[in-house]
């Protein structure tokens, strides 16, 4: 028997996913084609994949999404070498299951979201910061 979650853990969950959402929607603002999202595979979760035709880069994003009065770097900080770890290989995984993107330029971005908890989506949601190239591939 599966545990339920608690209804903050459901909640939170909720936010994150929101903040997902935000996340795909400045990426397609800016000409990103949205690939996959909360893509599983044994080594973890790529919360975004994106793919920008005319520069040919893919990107694994990270989203970390905190309460508008957190300090910005504690998404950041979720990120530890572990984490990328872990991302580096569900990438490794991701590109072997989709082939077609291995001879594009491959990139790991961080977001981070901050958003108010009385507001409603997105108008309460604002991309604090966007990390290109948060970590390298190398990073083992």
């Amino acid at each position: 028997m599966a545990d339920t979650p608690s209804p903050e853990k459901l909640a939170a969950l909720a936010v994150g996913e929101q903040g997902e959402l935000f996340v795909q929607q400045h990426l397609k603002s800016q000409d990103w084609q949205i690939v996959a999202t909360r893509w599983r595979c044994r080594w973890g979760e790529l919360d975004l994949v994106a793919f920008h035709a005319q520069t040919k880069i893919l990107a694994f994003v990270e989203v970390k999404t905190r309460q508008q009065h957190s300090l910005d770097y504690q998404g950041l900080l979720a990120i530890t070498p572990s984490k990328q770890r872990k991302t580096i290989r569900a990438a490794m995984q991701f590109l072997s299951k989709f082939p077609q993107y291995e001879t594009y330029g491959c990139r790991f971005d961080v977001a981070l979201v901050t958003y108010s908890k009385t507001a409603t989506f997105p108008q309460g949601f604002r991309l604090a910061t966007y990390l290109e190239g948060a970590f390298e591939a190398d990073a083992s």
